[in-house]
This record gives structure tokens, C-alpha cells and sequence, in this order.
């Protein structure tokens, strides 16, 4: 084995041991330390599933909802938003739940979203979405 074979071999395999060490962080690191750090807020979130978050359970609620056939009454939350709603009904009215990677808040306290919603622009930012998002969402259209 030649030194510029060792050396590639060596490279390669600090490249791979860099790349592997940042998927790590982008999946798991990064995803627990922000449920760490909403939970020292008071805010009570869902266990952290890799990668789907809590998207097939939201899934399953929504399909068990929608086979049964709806009661005749105004109350049609737990038909739509089953997910949500339990959610809200076992952490509370100020929880958060796992869109994928990303952790979703709910503030029902009236007092606290005054207090997000007032004279504070920028420290709440919407999230940015892909530009290609909206190709592949919603088609090439003339």
C-alpha cells in the first residue's frame, strides 16, 4: 500500500465519520435538545420519534375518526383534529408535538399570546419553507 492510497483511505474515512456525526445531530441531537429545552419552559412536550415525529399517529387518529360515522352536533373537533385534540387533552393547553424533525407549540393561554403578538417583531419568525416546495406541491402551472 502506497502513501497516497493510505491517505485517501484515512481521508475517506474522516469524511464519513464527519457526515455520519452530522446526520446523527440533524435526526437526534439536535431534535432532543429543543424538546430539552421546551420542557424547561413548562412545556410539556410529546416523546421525540425519529424522522416522522408524531405525523402516523396523527395519521391513525384521523383515519379510526373518519370511520365512524359523525354525531349530529356542532362539536366536530374530535372528528377533524383528533390528533390535536387528544394531544391538548393529555399535555395541556400549553404543549407541543413533533412535526417531523420540528416541534410544533400550542399556546392556549390568552395572557401569553398577547404577550407573543405584542410589539416583539422578530423574536417569533415564520418558518421558511423550500422554494421548490411549491413546484412540487402544486405543479408546473401556466
Amino acid at each position: 500500500m502506497g502513501g497516497n492510497e493510505l491517505t485517501s483511505i484515512v481521508v475517506s474515512c474522516v469524511l464519513v465519520l464527519w457526515l455520519g456525526w452530522k446526520v446523527l445531530e440533524w435526526i437526534w441531537w439536535k431534535p432532543k435538545k429543543l424538546e430539552r429545552l421546551l420542557k424547561e419552559q413548562g412545556i410539556k412536550v410529546t416523546p421525540y420519534n425519529l424522522l416522522v415525529g408524531d405525523m402516523k399517529e396523527n395519521q391513525r387518529l384521523l383515519e379510526e375518526a373518519r370511520s365512524k360515522p359523525m354525531n349530529l352536533s356542532h362539536d366536530i373537533v374530535s372528528r377533524v383534529f383528533p390528533f390535536h385534540l387528544q394531544t391538548i387533552q393529555k399535555y395541556g393547553k400549553k404543549s407541543a408535538f413533533w412535526f417531523g424533525r420540528t416541534p410544533m407549540v400550542y399556546i392556549m393561554d390568552p395572557e401569553l399570546i398577547r404577550d407573543i403578538l405584542s410589539n416583539k417583531f422578530g423574536h417569533f419568525m415564520k418558518i421558511k419553507v423550500n422554494p421548490l416546495r411549491k413546484f412540487v406541491v402544486n405543479g408546473l402551472k401556466p
